[in-house]
């Protein structure tokens, strides 16, 4: 169970104080698909920066399986990400000298898994995202925007998180492979439990999501 409670974000502007996140509160269910709606500047790209312990509240808690991350030292929001969290982005962020397995067995090989088990598992990941064989050894300019991806969503799956975060994941995608990529993290949810949160623009995608969050000037609207 992912618990926010009372969550704000505050930024200094000149001499003026602005509430990027102000004082935001819901919880999401294991395995939930959720997406977070809301115009540019609204405050999403925040919201999700502080779920995924890549920033800390001025104020309020973010508590993943009744611990509360918000109150954790620089290294353990290090180590909670490395094995809580996935992350995936609208730009893909893959390395781009690495095959697409090599990509997806990176996070495990700084995690410490064994090279053999980091193999397999980045082979079963790529066959779960629909990455065919014969392009699993290719680097990321060699696929296309839906199959790279697809590679990234398979890396952030790589160490089992309780939590993915996708920023705006199908934007750079067109609409039939921008829904093939939000069908596919909606059935991961399900079959993986994990929570999946996504920030999108795409009102008809978010409708389709367990629950949506809109937010508007850092605050929800109910």
């Amino acid at each position: 169970m992912l618990k926010v409670k009372n969550l704000t974000k505050t930024f200094k502007s000149g001499d003026t104080t602005v509430s990027a996140i102000n004082n935001v509160s819901f919880d999401v269910a294991d395995g939930a698909f959720v997406s977070i709606v809301g115009a540019s500047g609204s405050g999403k790209s925040t919201l999700l920066s502080l779920l995924g312990a890549l920033d800390k509240p001025a104020s309020g808690s973010v508590e993943v399986s009744d611990q509360n991350i918000s109150e954790f030292s620089d290294q353990q929001l290090t180590n909670y990400r490395s094995l809580n969290i996935g992350f995936v982005f609208q730009s893909y962020n893959l390395v781009p000298n690495l095959s697409a397995i090599d990509n997806v067995m990176l996070p495990m090989e700084f995690a410490g898994t064994p090279k053999a088990e980091r193999k397999q598992r980045a082979e079963e990941l790529l066959a779960k995202v629909g990455l065919t064989a014969d392009k699993i050894l290719r680097k990321p300019t060699r696929l296309s925007g839906g199959e790279q991806q697809r590679v990234a969503i398979a890396r952030a799956l790589a160490n089992k998180p309780k939590i993915i975060l996708a920023d705006e994941p199908t934007g750079n995608l067109d609409s039939a492979t921008g829904k093939l990529i939000f069908n596919l993290l909606h059935d991961l949810a399900k079959k993986e439990n994990t929570t999946i949160i996504v920030v999108t623009h795409d009102l008809s995608i978010a409708g389709k999501t367990d629950q949506q969050f809109k937010l508007s000037d850092g605050k929800l609207q109910k």
